[in-house]
């Protein structure tokens, strides 16, 4: 990666700010629920690490329901009754300001659409000192009205959390102020770069491609994702094409698979949550989601040493490169059958890619550089608005 790219992305880990006292930066973090997506991955890993010494921080959601809650079982729930203007969700937020004044909350920061409407007028007026969102994907499957009412929300806030550049440059394209704005990459915690045993063991002969999201919302495409398998599997009959994720299109997508003739080349998984596992059980990784901010499957992918294929939209560019991977023009579904094909092909070639993914990984999104930005963000705001880091 060049300079200038590294420079754009601002991907050079910062050195944590040492706190002017002794006492932990009282923080509020939350998240709409505890279901397996990039937002709420990302809310588990940081919620776990953002913590004493430094930080004394408090959790909150919508809805606690998900594979994740097992992680919370003590969170409290604000739920807004199904609607975000309506009594319910006014009376919510009142509730939700108490108990951020209750707690003497210094930063609160939302990380996904509802947590942004809920957390940010409630922060504002328990006269929260820092007040921070999340914006974590385009903003292209949001309606214009949600969009709209986001980025209102948005200008009452201290600083913006992006991250993928991509994100960051659709709020600079509305008017949000480069000064609020900050492009912070997903982490990786350190099990992710571990080797781990496969899910599958693998027999003689065989290679597996692998995409991995839930299979609740068309813009994943895992239809794309089968229609390039069948592509492939005619002529490299001894691959197999691994789906993880469950959901409510599962069933028509596992007739698809059979439509296409894969037969038992299309493995479907369901919800997995040893995706170290998963991963290591496969040859090369693919994304054909039409929109990513930053892809966590293939950060993931990444990490455990895979060459990924994914369509150039969103953040993907800021991950992948011929050196670590490819990238494909989006909806062209022959070049990226093609481009499997060439990696299914070379095992010297999937290996230095694969390496090459690990290490720029492990260089820009390891958990403690991720957690350093976090904490910078964190002091540096409350030091600018109260010239302190502790007490209300």
């Amino acid at each position: 990666m060049h300079a200038t790219d590294a420079a754009r992305l601002n991907l050079t880990p910062p050195a944590v700010p040492s706190a002017p006292t002794d006492q932990p930066i009282r923080l509020f973090l939350m998240v709409n629920t505890f279901e397996t997506g990039g937002s709420e991955r990302q809310f588990t890993v940081l919620a776990q690490n953002l913590t004493l010494p430094q930080f004394q921080t408090d959790l909150g959601c919508i809805e606690r329901y998900g594979p994740l809650a097992h992680n919370f079982p003590d969170v409290p729930e604000f739920p807004l009754g199904g609607s975000l203007f309506k009594w319910q969700s006014l009376r919510t937020r009142l509730h939700l300001s108490r108990h951020l004044r209750q707690r003497r909350v210094q930063v609160a920061h939302a990380f996904d659409f509802y947590s942004n409407l809920t957390l940010i007028p409630a922060a504002r007026f328990a006269r929260v000192p820092v007040v921070i969102g999340s914006h974590r994907q385009l903003g292209d499957l949001m309606t214009p009205a949600q969009f709209r009412v986001q980025a209102a929300a948005f200008r009452c806030c201290d600083a913006v959390v992006c991250n993928s550049q991509a994100a960051a440059d659709r709020l600079l394209a509305i008017g949000l102020s480069p000064t609020k704005i900050a492009v912070i990459g997903n982490a990786l915690p350190a099990q992710a770069f571990a080797a781990a045993p496969a899910t599958l063991p693998k027999p003689p002969g065989v290679l597996r491609v692998g995409m991995v999201a839930r299979m609740n919302h068309r813009y994943k495409n895992q239809s794309g994702f089968l229609r390039i398998a069948a592509q492939i599997h005619p002529r490299m009959p001894n691959v197999q094409f691994i789906l993880v994720g469950d959901g409510p299109l599962r069933q028509e997508l596992e007739n698809q698979a059979s439509s296409l003739g894969l037969g038992e080349s299309a493995i479907f998984l369901g919800d997995r949550q040893d995706m170290p596992n998963v991963l290591a059980s496969l040859d090369v990784a693919l994304n054909t989601s039409d929109s990513e901010s930053l892809s966590n499957v293939i950060l993931e992918a990444m990490a455990a040493g895979l060459p990924a294929v994914a369509y150039a939209v969103g953040g993907n560019s800021e991950l992948l490169s011929p050196a670590r991977g490819a990238l494909i023009p989006p909806g062209n579904e022959t070049a990226f059958a093609d481009a499997v094909q060439k990696l299914l092909a070379d095992s010297a070639l999937r290996t230095q890619l694969g390496r090459n993914a690990q290490q720029f990984a492990k260089q820009h999104f390891s958990l403690d550089q991720v957690r350093r930005r976090y904490a910078e963000l964190y002091v540096n705001l409350l030091q600018k608005k109260c010239g302190k880091s502790s007490g209300a």
